[in-house]
């Protein structure tokens, strides 16, 4: 489910038409053994979610690719409404998710990153890097990511749009 409303919105934490729908949001969350801590913090922190946790479960070595896809195919399946994804670089996961048809993952390090790549690019999976990332400022990415609606209807809506034409995505 998108939400499609022309101006940035927040109540606390999530999209005032999300609240007022009854709905608790779904957030699809994955993490290679280099972003499990952070993912954890994550979901303790912001417990007024429903977390789709698909991994990883532990601190083992593991492969990013695994869990971007299987966050991809929830988003891209309207399984969750948002995902998000950690990785050391996140660069590694914004490239897996990024290959899935109706998926705009977008790599952000500030809180101002997350809000441009929400309502500029209408980007459905907010990634950050681990190793460049402190848990408060994870928190703001992901506070302004989910508090943050597309500007349909203008420019950026063109531009979007004149990404899946030339890709077929």
């Amino acid at each position: 489910m998108f939400l499609q409303n022309t101006r940035k919105v927040s109540t606390n934490y999530l999209c005032k038409q999300h609240f007022r729908m009854g709905n608790i949001m779904r957030i699809a969350i994955g993490a290679d053994h280099g972003g499990y801590t952070l993912k954890e913090k994550i979901k303790i922190a912001k417990g007024e979610i429903k977390w789709v946790d698909v991994g990883a479960f532990n601190d083992d070595s593991s492969n990013y690719a695994e869990f971007a896809h299987a966050v991809a195919k929830k988003v891209q399946n309207h399984e969750v409404d948002f995902g998000i994804l950690i990785c050391r670089s996140g660069i590694g996961v914004s490239i897996a998710a990024n290959r899935h048809k109706g998926v705009y993952a977008a790599l952000c390090f500030n809180k101002l990153m997350a809000t441009s790549a929400r309502s500029h690019n209408n980007a459905n999976i907010l990634c950050f890097a681990a190793d460049y990332t402190s848990f408060d400022q994870a928190q703001e990415m992901v506070q302004a990511f989910l508090s943050t609606v597309f500007e349909s209807g203008g420019r950026h809506e063109v531009r979007v749009k004149t990404i899946d034409d030339l890709t077929g995505k």
